[in-house]
């Protein structure tokens, strides 16, 4: 098969990486919670030499995912791990940071709430957990863009589509975290970093 490859992780990888860089800079490892193309993970290993980067996904994605991890020559990207979001438990035990990048628009209401499930179960004490994507505030779109985005996605999958920043919080909040900060990104993004104390 040839290498996955997205353009939107390309365009905002720098971006992401600058702003996630002070929350991990004194973790030992970040589990990344679907892990897509891989791109991301093989960007993120090698700029963080320090830690160990840990993708997982659903099992389909295992293979391009690899080709990512193998082609990067990075020591600290082990083999991804399978993760269902509809299945329990996680395959890891406690971690100190978990990201996760457009994937609470893709997946369902429910694994959205099984996914703040899991980082209530498998996130440290102190921990911090990352979300980067799309998000609606107050119940509005914050661009035409994202408006038509939420409309196609739904076309393909109608309990899918750009959830409110409210609930995110809410549930986060239930899972013991607290938003730590709402970081603006290009193409109509944020980053959502929050923080177990």
């Amino acid at each position: 098969m040839d290498k996955p490859f997205s353009q939107a992780c390309e365009n905002n990888k720098s971006p992401i990486l600058e702003k996630i860089r002070p929350y991990v800079s004194e973790v030992a490892s970040v589990l990344e919670v679907g892990s897509g193309t891989g791109q991301h993970a093989a960007f993120f290993a090698r700029a963080l030499p320090h830690l160990e980067w840990q993708c997982s996904d659903l099992a389909v994605n295992h293979a391009g995912i690899l080709m990512w991890c193998e082609d990067s020559g990075a020591a600290n990207l082990p083999a991804p791990l399978t993760l269902d979001l509809s299945s329990t438990p996680w395959p890891v035990n406690v971690v100190p940071a978990i990201y996760t990048a457009n994937t609470l628009h893709i997946v369902s209401a429910a694994l959205v709430e099984a996914f703040f499930a899991g980082v209530k179960q498998h996130l440290a004490s102190e921990g911090v957990l990352m979300i980067y994507g799309p998000f609606n505030y107050h119940g509005q779109f914050t661009s035409a863009s994202n408006q038509e985005f939420d409309a196609f996605l739904r076309s393909r999958d109608p309990d899918s589509g750009i959830r409110d920043i409210e609930w995110i919080c809410a549930l986060a909040k239930n899972a013991g975290l607290t938003l730590h900060a709402d970081n603006t990104m290009p193409a109509n993004n944020r980053l959502l970093i929050f923080k177990r104390q």
